[in-house]
């Protein structure tokens, strides 16, 4: 805070809320939570807004906050707090925080100045503790587990919609709280759309089913993608499977390797250009980001990616490595797993064990 020039800061999503206060807000409770979760920092002193729908929670979840019970005006609330305190200066995320509550805690607390301050939350919750890679991992197993429970399920006549609710049930009655996010099954043509969502269309013989699912454990998610052939594939196709393939394994070998001699690691962009390179000659290459950190959200810091930082990648952290190939209407490829590294622990564990490896079903 020191060196960003505030003496105060405000985070607002339930993901920083979780990791440096402890309450728990279900998945799906950020829209209608109002301005309860946010957080208010100085350097001796941490206090959390509810209202009086969580007020019992947070003297539970996070003892050691101050509540701020805000009622009908979070501005006024967040401004008297700031004078009590004698903050001069408030960071903020202009990319999180809204216009409007922007101009109401101006308007509130006109000798305190604000200051956009990006990423901060994000920033310190991508180093990742040692707890938290273990409950990522094991939200990876639960999903690891679920995807192998329906392989026989999946078979030409089955629909992306069935096979989308029975990895769901599976995850669900196999050790997840949650979903990390709705799950895809994507059949054919429609694997193509790498944000697709599964609907009545059949499977059929000689395409491909792509599954993006993932399970939350204790707060913490998992990332998969896995692109399976319903029957023999053609040359063709077992070609791009093979150059996505081959385009993951690039960026994994140049992490290992720098984890192998100490670090430090390569930049997101660095891991972006060798899947790109090693992928050269294969049509209808990626235009997503190759990977993202993960964590209590889905999408956290690090970024792998054309736009990512030249920077070397935080460590110890976890984050997906997830290249495709998408040639409309006929067929998308995409092998996503999660990777956690640590550069003084020399260690480099892919937490995702589903094979990656081409599979045949039905």
């Amino acid at each position: 805070m020191v060196r960003e020039g505030v003496d105060a800061l405000m985070l607002t999503s339930h993901a920083d809320a979780r990791y440096f206060a402890g309450i728990c807000f279900g998945p799906n409770e950020e829209p209608t939570s109002g301005s309860s979760g946010w957080l208010l920092l100085t350097a001796d002193a941490l206090a959390l807004l509810v209202d009086s729908r969580y007020i019992i929670q947070a003297q539970r979840e996070a003892p050691d906050a101050e509540r701020i019970d805000y009622g009908s005006d979070a501005g006024a609330a967040i401004a008297t707090w700031l004078h009590s305190h004698g903050a001069r200066q408030l960071g903020l995320d202009a990319q999180q925080v809204r216009h409007a509550v922007w101009e109401r805690i101006a308007e509130a607390a006109p000798g305190v100045e604000l200051r956009s301050v990006r990423g901060w939350g994000t920033a310190v919750r991508a180093v990742k503790e040692a707890s938290e890679i273990e409950r990522i991992a094991a939200a990876c197993a639960v999903a690891d587990r679920a995807l192998a429970g329906i392989l026989d399920q999946i078979r030409p006549g089955a629909t992306e919609s069935a096979l989308a609710w029975s990895l769901e049930r599976a995850m669900r009655e196999g050790g997840a709280e949650a979903l990390a996010f709705d799950v895809a099954a994507l059949a054919g043509g429609n694997a193509a759309l790498p944000h697709g969502n599964p609907g009545t269309r059949e499977l059929r013989a000689g395409e491909v089913i792509l599954f993006d699912f993932g399970a939350q454990v204790a707060g913490y998610r998992s990332d998969m993608t896995r692109t399976l052939f319903v029957g023999e594939p053609s040359a063709e196709h077992a070609a791009l499977y093979a150059a996505v393939h081959r385009g993951q394994a690039a960026t994994i070998d140049l992490l290992r390797l720098a984890v192998e001699q100490g670090g430090p690691l390569p930049s997101g962009r660095a891991c972006d250009v060798a899947t790109r390179a090693a992928m050269a000659g294969a049509p209808r290459v990626y235009d997503h980001g190759l990977g993202h950190g993960i964590g209590l959200q889905t999408h956290e810091s690090p970024s792998l990616s054309r736009g990512a930082s030249d920077d070397a990648l935080p460590s110890p952290t976890v984050f997906s490595v997830e290249p495709g190939i998408y040639v409309q209407d006929e067929i998308g490829i995409r092998i996503e797993d999660l990777v956690a590294v640590n550069t003084a622990g020399k260690s480099l564990t892919i937490l995702t064990q589903f094979p990656a490896e081409p599979l045949i079903v039905g």
